[in-house]
């Protein structure tokens, strides 16, 4: 299983600062990810709602007032710059 977020911190805009269980962290900004992509991802655009951000400790990744969620192997791969086929076991 690859490492799950532990804990975030909104460093403000749509960038973030993500601990993996591993002990890895790293800034990620989401702003091309979020901003005008519409549907669930509409109310994100919005930095006071953006900056709601907390860790579901049972999903071991980032999730806002709206159970908006994202994967934490993608967000471990940017973080880390590793593809996830990299990242994978033998």
């Amino acid at each position: 299983m690859f490492p799950r977020v532990k804990r975030v911190r909104h460093l403000g805009g749509f960038r973030l600062e993500l601990m993996f269980t591993d002990g890895t962290t790293g800034e990620l900004d989401l702003e091309s990810r979020i901003v005008g992509r519409g549907g669930v991802f509409g109310p994100l655009e919005d930095p006071d709602f953006f900056k709601q951000v907390w860790v579901d400790p049972e999903a071991g990744t980032i999730v806002w007032p709206n159970e908006v969620d994202l994967c934490p192997d993608v967000l471990y791969s940017l973080v880390t710059g590793k593809p996830i086929r990299e990242l994978e076991p033998a």
